[in-house]
C-alpha cells in the first residue's frame, strides 16, 4: 500500500463510483475506504443489491459524469468487470479499462490518460481492489508527445473524423 501522502492528490478530486449487484459488495467496501481516507465521491448506484439490475443503468451515468468533468475519475464495478468496461467506453471522452494488477493501474493513467478503472466484483478481492484504486488515483498522465498523439487519434475516432 502506498504511503499516506502519495495517495492524496495535490488538489482534491471527486471520484464517481457505480456497481450493479455483481459489484455491490466491493463498491460498498471501496466507498468505506474512500470515506476513511477523506476522498470526495459520488455514488451512482445501485443503492442496494438487486439480482435483476443491469450494469449500464449505473455505469453509463458514471461514464457521462467522467466525460463531462463532473467527476475526475470513475470506478465501475460489475460481476466480471467486462460489461462495465464495455459500457463505459461507449461514452466519448471516457478511457476505461478492466484492471486486476498494479502495473496497468498506473501505466494506464500515465500513458493512456485512463480516467475510469473497472473491477470484477466477483473476481477481485477487497484488499487488492483498494490497492489498485490507490495506485490509479495517485497516477498522473505523463503528457508525453507520443501519448498525446495517440489520444488525439482516439478522439478523432470518437468524433467520426476517421
Amino acid at each position: 500500500m502506498p504511503d499516506l501522502p502519495s495517495i492524496f492528490p495535490l488538489t482534491p478530486i471527486v471520484i464517481g463510483i457505480a456497481a450493479d449487484h455483481g459489484g455491490f459488495e466491493l463498491k460498498q467496501y471501496l466507498i468505506n475506504r474512500l470515506r476513511e481516507y477523506g476522498y470526495q465521491f459520488i455514488d451512482f448506484g445501485d443503492e442496494q443489491p438487486k439480482p435483476d439490475d443491469d450494469y449500464p443503468d449505473f455505469i453509463v451515468p458514471l461514464a457521462r459524469a467522467v466525460s463531462s468533468g463532473e467527476v475526475e475519475r470513475g470506478v465501475a464495478i460489475c460481476g466480471s468487470g467486462v460489461g462495465a468496461s464495455v459500457a463505459a467506453n461507449k461514452i466519448a471522452g471516457v478511457r476505461a479499462s478492466l484492471i486486476h494488477e498494479n502495473f496497468s493501474a498506473h501505466q494506464g493513467v500515465e500513458d493512456d490518460d485512463l480516467n475510469m478503472i473497472c473491477f470484477g466484483g466477483l473476481v477481485i478481492g477487497h484488499a487488492l481492489a483498494w490497492e489498485l484504486l490507490q495506485t490509479f488515483l495517485a497516477a498522473r498522465f505523463s503528457g508525453a508527445e507520443r501519448h498525446r498523439r495517440r489520444l488525439a487519434k482516439i478522439a478523432d475516432l470518437e468524433s467520426g473524423a476517421i
